[in-house]
């Protein structure tokens, strides 16, 4: 049996490796693991290993690790693909950037294939997440909702907006009670700022908001309930 683990960015595939590998010890508890990589390739020992049997168990586990880079050894394992995938050992073939070719043989003759994606971040550090605290002052329902949306895509979990959300409420509360950015401990600028997000909230408005965060939020986590459809219920309220 084939199995077969690509992907460009190494630390990820042999994480996605290394959690194959504990799945088929979990099954398979008796089963000798062997690997292999390029520079250890011997043709004799690979055979000895892929014909073999264990004492009390017949199947192997067989790590396989860009081996394809060895001329020698893709050679020989292009005529073993049939044998290979029939056999009772669990063959774990290993291949960073395989040619098309190679790929393409892998993919077709394994069991199953992980294609490990490089993990994208950049995307979440463009994405500036404050932008929803502005669409909340300014009480816009839409660029709250879409924003919120946003953040999800990327990345941003419902606990992070939930905080930065009620973080934005509680400020707005404590501005509205005090005459002056000293007595809010604020700079003028946020003062001048909240002021202006004022206009859009009473100050019973905003006691209410502020409960109902609250609320939702431990309701998620005492009655289990999706913090995530809760963010949005509210979001579509304000």
């Amino acid at each position: 049996m084939i199995y077969f683990v690509t992907g460009s960015e190494r630390a990820r595939v042999r994480k996605t490796l290394d959690d194959l590998v504990g799945a088929l010890q979990k099954k398979r508890p008796n089963a000798l693991l062997f690997r292999m990589n390029a520079d250890e390739w011997n043709t004799n020992s690979f055979i000895g290993i892929a014909g073999g049997q264990g004492l009390f168990e017949h199947k192997y586990i067989v790590v396989l690790e860009s081996l394809f880079e060895n001329e020698d050894a893709a050679e020989y394992l292009k005529d073993q693909m049939k044998e290979l995938k029939v056999a009772e050992h669990a063959f774990l073939f290993v291949e960073y950037s395989p040619k098309a070719p190679v790929k393409k043989l892998l993919e077709k003759n394994a069991e199953k294939t992980w294609n490990v994606e490089a993990k994208e971040v950049a995307s979440k550090k463009e994405f500036n997440i404050f932008a929803l605290t502005d669409a909340l002052g300014n009480r816009n329902r839409v660029q709250l909702w879409t924003l919120y949306q946003k953040a999800l895509m990327n990345g941003s979990e419902p606990e992070e907006i939930h905080g930065i959300l009620f973080w934005q409420v509680k400020s707005l509360l404590g501005i509205s009670q005090s005459k002056t950015a000293d007595e809010a401990g604020v700079k003028p600028f946020v003062w001048s700022k909240s002021q202006q997000f004022l206009r859009n909230y009473s100050q019973e408005e905003l006691k209410k908001i502020s409960s109902n965060m609250v609320n939702l939020y431990h309701l998620s986590r005492i009655e289990g309930g999706s913090l995530e459809d809760s963010l949005e219920e509210f979001v579509l309220s304000v």
